[in-house]
């Protein structure tokens, strides 16, 4: 299968390139046009039903009209001049109130958004009046804006409301400011426009550098990266058509790890492609180039096969998580690495068939006779001293792993970085009302008949809720529509999105409502804290059940496909030891030493899915090359499997050293983003992939093979694999095509 994809392409490269130019065009704009269709921002929408915090939310949107992506921002109107709110100023905020309530807003049409494709969030927004400061400094709105908040229509839309509704006020001497939802949103993304673009073109430029200094190519540069590109668009545009065919939801953080996944794999699957293929071109002059690229595509296929399948495998597994946001993400990501696979024995044999010797030019690197470097100092190292280097790589893995001893999970959802407007007017808001104010927890009530209820039933509640210590202030009831349901939202004095308002919705707040509920009703406990604390729950029980399942997957399809069972566990022993340095690192730098509460509750996952399944793509072209030196190099004893180790590190340390710092460096440029979450992820992933490529891939893995000798593919001992015959599909297609044998191209 592996050696008819990739000998269809490169005998006709042209066609496979023009069909993956023209798909990936049209899925990357479908993509693009419809991802904010299939996306939603309501955490509490992933949670299993069973969940109080999901069970609000039904009663939210049943009884109450409640709407997903529902962007909810909170209006500060005070005085020019600081003094107190005047009559006739709040009698004027009244009547702002009602027409700003009664004008259409009008999204205005961008080069990113297609008519007839992306969505109109034109819309009259509901606008009313939600209390005072207890000083009469200002005036809080709250104002509903519906639409998925990461749609940039959306944002705009929020853009022209906001200025309108500055307008509103200014002539009447009174001043605004905006803070909550889409104010939020809007802000932090014009705070870090700016950083993301220079941190952005910094990373490309960085990678374009790595690989001019490597293959001293322009082609070699910038080929790679812009094939990828591509593919990662359509496989975007693939999710997001299975999304809108299927009717499943996607997390609005799912296409940017698509992306940034895809962008990953691909450099490498590209680099180990190009850097075999030169190998080749070296050792084989005469043979024309579609020859070689055939013969490299299928014999590195195999690897990239494997490395592929091995990471569909643990993001697949996220399936089984009960947490939806996982639920989605690993399926939707699994979908991509396949069509990253299709293109790497598709498109990329197809782009090195057409350009041939020219990928390299104008360097001479195919001319200059190969020198054993660092990379063959190395390999030497590795096969005389294999006990001393793995002893060393294990003691340094060992000793970054024990930082995880007391680490703990952070659910800080994050928040606005603190020098943007809507930080500002929070700071405002809190100075005189409960920090929660903007953001209540909300307590939704309803009859177990069904019947009608009344405000008079639930003044007990009210009572004991606003008696319970971080709490500070209950609204008064509102009922529904039918009065069949009623919503009380409580005030709570911490930021709702702290661990503090976590512990308090689980504990104090949920046992005052359980016990001071009547008899015949029902109350649930909804709101940004409630639905953090039960997100904390779930994800607890799906890391629990996840890990195991995927490291079971992931061994399995090892053994099916290396066809060893010794391999397979010395490469997981070692990714997994790779991973446990990783999070312990991470829990030295942030938590142990940086005074954070914990690591961000996804680090362990996404280091997980990043660090052991990239880390057993750079194990598995490894460990292919040394079963193929292992092969070579026949019965010879000891010695002749350490050679193998030699050779086999010289020939692979360079493509691994140059794909770990290529997508470390894509990685790393997270680090500087104003989010702690987003920062702990990019420095922590970057590490991981570093120690997986320099540490576990070049040392302890080859050391282990050199200590293991044929043993390290027992029960075959380093048999020949199936897809790599004595004659490879290069000799198959030079005998196919006689007219190119001994054309140099």
């Amino acid at each position: 299968m592996i050696r008819a994809l990739t000998g269809f392409s490169t005998r006709r490269p042209w066609r496979v390139v023009a069909v993956w130019a023209v798909v990936g065009v049209l899925l990357s704009l479908m993509g693009q046009a419809l991802v904010f269709r299939v996306t939603q921002t309501d955490s509490a929408g992933f949670l299993p039903a069973e969940y109080e915090a999901a069970a609000a939310l039904r009663v939210a949107r049943e009884e109450f009209g409640a709407e997903t992506g529902d962007g909810t921002v909170t209006v500060l109107v005070a005085r020019d001049d600081g003094g107190p709110m005047r009559e006739a100023d709040r009698r004027h905020v009244d009547e702002a109130a009602r027409r700003l309530s009664a004008t259409r807003v009008e999204m205005p049409w961008t080069d990113e958004q297609i008519r007839g494709v992306s969505l109109d969030h034109s819309q009259v927004p509901r606008v009313t009046v939600v209390t005072s400061a207890p000083d009469g400094s200002f005036v809080l709105l709250g104002a509903r804006l519906r639409g998925n908040s990461m749609d940039p229509g959306m944002q705009d839309l929020y853009r022209v409301f906001r200025d309108g509704a500055e307008r509103e006020f200014a002539g009447a001497g009174l001043r605004t400011g905006f803070t909550g939802g889409l104010a939020d949103v809007v802000d932090r993304a014009d705070a870090e426009r700016t950083t993301q673009t220079v941190v952005g073109l910094v990373m490309v430029g960085l990678i374009v550098l790595v690989n001019v200094l490597v293959f001293r190519s322009a082609l070699a540069a910038f080929v790679p990266l812009f094939a990828v590109t591509v593919v990662g668009g359509a496989a975007v545009g693939t999710v997001v058509g299975a999304a809108l065919l299927t009717g499943f939801e996607l997390d609005p953080g799912t296409p940017s790890m698509i992306g940034t996944v895809l962008i990953g794999i691909g450099v490498d699957y590209f680099l180990f492609l190009l850097f075999r293929f030169r190998e080749e071109l070296r050792r084989r002059p005469e043979e024309h180039p579609r020859a070689v690229a055939a013969d490299v595509a299928a014999r590195v296929g195999t690897a990239v096969t494997s490395a592929a399948l091995t990471i569909v495998a643990a993001f697949a597994t996220l399936g089984t998580a009960t947490f939806g946001q996982f639920r989605v993400l690993g399926p939707s990501v699994a979908v991509s690495v396949l069509v990253m696979l299709l293109a790497s024995l598709t498109l990329m044999p197809a782009l090195l068939a057409v350009s041939g010797r020219k990928m390299f030019w104008p360097g001479r690197s195919l001319t200059k006779t190969e020198r054993p470097g660092l990379a063959g100092r190395t390999g030497v190292l590795v096969a005389r001293r294999p006990l001393t280097v793995l002893v060393v790589s294990v003691a340094l893995l060992g000793a970054l792993a024990a930082g995880a001893v007391g680490v703990r999970m952070d659910f800080d959802a994050g928040g606005t970085p603190r020098d943007t407007a809507a930080a500002a007017t929070a700071r405002e808001i809190s100075g005189a009302l409960p920090s929660g104010v903007s953001d209540p927890t909300t307590v939704y009530v309803t009859a177990d008949d069904g019947r009608t209820l009344a405000p008079t039933e639930l003044a007990g509640l009210r009572r004991a809720l606003a008696g319970t210590a971080g709490v500070g202030e209950v609204a008064a009831p509102v009922l529904s529509a039918g009065r069949t349901a009623a919503r009380l939202d409580a005030y709570l004095t911490v930021d709702s999105s702290s661990q503090q308002a976590r512990d308090l919705v689980t504990g104090p707040v949920r046992q005052t409502v359980r016990e001071a509920t009547p008899a015949g009703l029902t109350a649930r406990v909804g709101g940004t804290a409630a639905v953090f604390a039960d997100v904390a729950t779930a994800v607890d029980r799906d890391l629990r059940t996840v890990f195991p399942v995927a490291a079971a997957l992931i061994a399995l399809i090892l053994v099916v496909l290396l066809r060893s069972l010794a391999a397979p566990v010395v490469l997981l022993l070692a990714v997994g030891l790779c991973f446990a340095a990783t999070l312990g690192a991470s829990a030295l730098v942030f938590q142990h030493a940086g005074g954070a509460p914990g690591v961000n509750f996804v680090l362990p996952l996404v280091l997980f899915l990043f660090v052991v399944a990239l880390g057993t793509d750079y194990n598995i072209l490894v460990g292919d090359r040394l079963r193929e030196e292992t092969q070579r190099a026949g019965a010879g004893g000891p010695g002749a499997a350490r050679a193998a180790v030699a050779r086999a590190v010289r020939h692979t340390a360079p493509a691994i050293a140059t794909a770990g710092v290529v997508l470390a460096a894509s990685f790393g440029g997270l680090a500087v983003n104003a989010e702690p979450s987003t920062r702990q992820l990019g420095f922590a992933t970057a590490l991981g992939i570093l120690l997986s490529a320099f540490v576990v891939s070049l040392l302890l893995v080859p050391a282990a093979a050199a200590l293991l000798g044929r043993g390290m593919w027992w029960p075959l001992g380093g048999a020949k694999a199936p897809g790599l015959p004595a004659d490879g599909p290069g000799e198959a297609y030079a005998a196919r095509r006689p007219e190119h044998a001994g054309r140099r191209g």
